[in-house]
């Protein structure tokens, strides 16, 4: 079955869906024991939240990548999702979402979530014609991620490295087996031409 070239796919239920993010141990460990962002967490700067599992493993090279050695699964509102897609902004300009590209520009210009698309990633790092969703939380916004949005932090980095190590031992079946279910999100029609999902 062919995959749509956007679309987004996570793991989610009735309430909430889960999204990662990769960061150093000052950051993950308490994010982890508090079960949301505390200091040293900064809430003044753009943080990337992406629901591909694999596409933050090509990112952080299987949590090995120094500064994105604790894989983080964030655990969101659905809620708090579609009211980020619905704010959201694309980085590049879609002539099906914008009248043109001075439009864009504006509402780039003044977006407080930006969205981006990247090719998704296979179990072993190659580049798949169809896109994976990344979000930008700009500083605007981060407290609602922070305060309100966020339901619990779980710590997956055992799970990457114990998948990395099975990859490696040529067990790609076994691997496969251990990754997160991900299917995809049901969008409603206005967030899909908003973000530019097809």
């Amino acid at each position: 079955m062919t995959v749509p070239l956007r679309q987004i796919r996570a793991e989610h239920d009735r309430d909430s869906i889960t999204v990662y993010q990769a960061y150093r141990p000052e950051i993950g460990t308490p994010a982890t024991a508090h079960g949301t962002f505390v200091e040293p967490f900064s809430r003044n700067r753009m943080t990337w939240i992406k629901p591909s599992f694999l596409w933050l493993m090509a990112r952080s090279n299987w949590a090995r990548k120094p500064g994105q050695d604790v894989i983080l699964a964030v655990r969101l509102t659905r809620t708090g999702w579609e009211e980020a897609l619905a704010l959201a902004v694309p980085t590049r300009a879609d002539r099906r979402t914008f009248r043109d590209s001075d439009e864009w520009r504006r509402r780039f210009a003044n977006s407080t979530v930006h969205v981006q698309w990247d090719p998704e990633r296979s179990l072993r790092g190659q580049k798949l014609e169809h896109r994976s969703i990344q979000i930008g939380l700009s500083r605007h916004v981060i407290d609602r991620y922070v305060d309100d949005w966020i339901l619990g932090i779980e710590d997956r980095t055992p799970l990457a490295r114990r998948i990395h190590r099975l990859l490696q031992d040529g067990q790609a079946a076994k691997a496969r087996n251990l990754l997160p279910s991900e299917r995809p999100y049901p969008l409603p029609s206005n967030l899909a031409k908003n973000i530019g999902a097809t």
